[in-house]
């Protein structure tokens, strides 16, 4: 008597993952279908906070990171957008990826379109590459580039504001993102490409020795170190 199709279709989707040296057990909540989440508060422009299942959940955006919230006025502004994106009581999925060690949800989340994404195109957050590896690469960098192009909020200023992860660790010649004159220039001091060279030749990384200065001299002007083009100077010093 042959099968029902249901247990042949499932026998045959078990066998395709052992041909492909997968299991179940593997895939875990991947195999998942994502469930419908309430977007119950805006945290800043990379944090939210969304009930589902009847769980109160933190949730940190996966792939981006945004202003601080101290860093005036781009990180009001962030948070704002994000806000604009996704109204409390809205409803979204998430894509997790992991689980943080402050037990947040690090996931992308699904609203109309990707919301992480939505805020690279806006000009909003960084494309934080340290954790890009779950993401669309190749889309979240175009994303950026596009935004840097248009100058778009924290692309207002030339390079860029000093980036989250800089500020947060109070990186060399952190400055407060907020030091943005009406005319569009940055208050803070900016080193010339010319004075960060020793006797006429190019600064090494080596000579730099930090990593925060390395990506500050970046976003001054000094592109040559990114040898790469992807936007991080200097990655043998993290």
């Amino acid at each position: 008597m042959p099968l029902p199709l249901m247990t042949v279709l499932q026998k045959a989707s078990k066998t395709l993952l052992v041909m492909a040296g997968l299991s179940l057990a593997t895939l875990g909540p991947l195999c998942q279908a994502a469930a419908a989440a309430t977007v119950l508060s805006i945290g800043d422009g990379d944090t939210i906070s969304v009930l589902e299942r009847g769980q109160k959940l933190k949730v940190r955006l996966a792939c981006i990171d945004a202003p601080e919230t101290a860093q005036t006025p781009f990180g009001v502004a962030s948070r704002n957008q994000l806000k604009a994106l996704l109204p409390l009581g809205s409803t979204v999925s998430l894509r997790v990826q992991a689980v943080d060690r402050y037990g947040r949800r690090v996931a992308e989340v699904i609203g109309k379109g990707i919301v992480n994404l939505a805020m690279v195109q806006g000009g909003q957050a960084f494309v934080y590459r340290q954790y890009l590896g779950r993401c669309d690469r190749g889309a979240y960098l175009a994303a950026e580039r596009q935004a840097q192009a248009q100058r778009l909020g924290v692309w207002l200023v030339p390079g860029g504001i000093t980036r989250p992860w800089d500020f947060r660790h109070g990186g060399a010649g952190r400055r407060s993102a907020g030091a943005v004159r009406a005319g569009g220039s940055s208050s803070a001091a900016v080193t010339s490409p010319q004075a960060a060279q020793t006797g006429g030749a190019k600064t090494t990384c080596k000579q730099i020795g930090s990593f925060a200065r390395a990506q500050e001299l970046l976003r001054q002007g000094h592109s040559y170190l990114d040898r790469n083009g992807d936007g991080v100077a200097c990655e043998g010093l993290r």
